[in-house]
């Protein structure tokens, strides 16, 4: 089977590339937290009732990027390492480090992003640990009542960069649609200027359509092909879309607005996630399991941009 388009042709610069690579495994001994420790417990302390924080919150995101690797009680025991090194002055039993990070969902930072080219997408995770052998054997008799996590992410297509994460539990939650939606116009109120939209057929919704436009943004959408052009409703600005994908086709359109690029920038980020943490979630509860599929996505967004940031340094 012959391929259309244009010839693939790999730009990636391998050497900057592998030292990305490189460095994104110092992260996980990033030990910044520690010439920190007194000014944000202190930070974090001022005006609280109660018992005061013993850890401050960089620590535990720390704690929070092992635990893609270690259950709590290997955590408590890296901690009292820590500790016989003298790198923190004290640890918390692993019930300490279960509050602080079960329902941890950090934020993602988006500052100083001045342009963006967006793309959504979402994926499924799997809930539970039974293992494909067991399954296979005995059957698995859960199977109807068991629900996948629903991830959704929005990121810069070129840069990979993570603009939103949104998880749930499957048939609850915003749509993608929904989802992307509040990401773009989170990006935009943050004064991120969003030149282009990429999205697959899920994405072929008025409101989205309206919303690009409104923003001066250009809509990367396929059409669903049983696209309506009816001008007695729907949006004016998508059945411009739909007027257009029909003149051009399906190929011609995807190659001139470059449709393919989406594909890095979403798709691209839970293969490498999964690759590097799984598709199985370990926690148990609603709020544990949605944490647990942010967590994920934060940390491989906070490594991959720490290391692309620090190469660019070297440059």
């Amino acid at each position: 089977m012959s391929r259309w388009g244009k010839t693939y042709k790999d730009k990636r610069n391998w050497k900057e590339y592998n030292e990305e690579l490189v460095i994104r495994g110092k992260f996980f001994f990033d030990f910044d937290f520690v010439d920190q420790w007194g000014s944000e417990l202190e930070k974090m302390n001022l005006g609280k009732r109660g018992s005061p924080f013993l850890f401050p919150e960089s620590f535990m995101q720390f704690m929070m990027i092992w635990h893609q690797y270690l259950d709590y009680r290997g955590l408590e025991g890296m901690a009292r390492s820590l500790v016989n090194l003298g790198i923190i002055p004290e640890y918390g039993d692993y019930t300490t480090i279960w509050h602080r990070i079960h329902n941890m969902v950090p934020d993602i930072d988006i500052s100083g992003i001045q342009y963006a080219e967006l793309g959504t997408d979402g994926t499924g995770m799997k809930t539970n640990n039974a293992g494909s052998y067991r399954i296979m054997k005995y059957g698995d008799p859960d199977a109807r009542q068991r629900k996948h996590l629903v991830v959704i992410i929005t990121a810069d297509v070129k840069t990979k960069k993570i603009i939103g994460i949104e998880s749930h539990i499957e048939g609850t939650g915003s749509s993608e649609p929904e989802t992307a939606s509040t990401h773009i116009k989170e990006a935009v109120k943050k004064g991120i200027n969003v030149k282009t939209f990429y999205g697959d057929g899920a994405f072929d919704v008025n409101n989205l359509f309206n919303l690009i436009h409104s923003i001066g943004a250009i809509p990367v959408i396929k059409i669903r092909k049983n696209a309506s052009t009816d001008r007695q409703r729907g949006s004016k600005h998508r059945r411009k879309e739909v007027r257009e994908y029909r003149e051009k086709g399906y190929k011609q359109w995807a190659e001139e607005k470059h449709y393919g690029m989406r594909w890095p920038g979403t798709e691209g980020i839970f293969s490498a996630v999964k690759r590097k943490f799984g598709e199985n979630c370990v926690s148990r509860s609603t709020e544990g399991l949605k944490a647990e599929g942010s967590q994920r996505l934060w940390i491989y967004d906070y490594i991959n941009q720490r290391a692309k940031m620090e190469v660019n340094q070297m440059n």
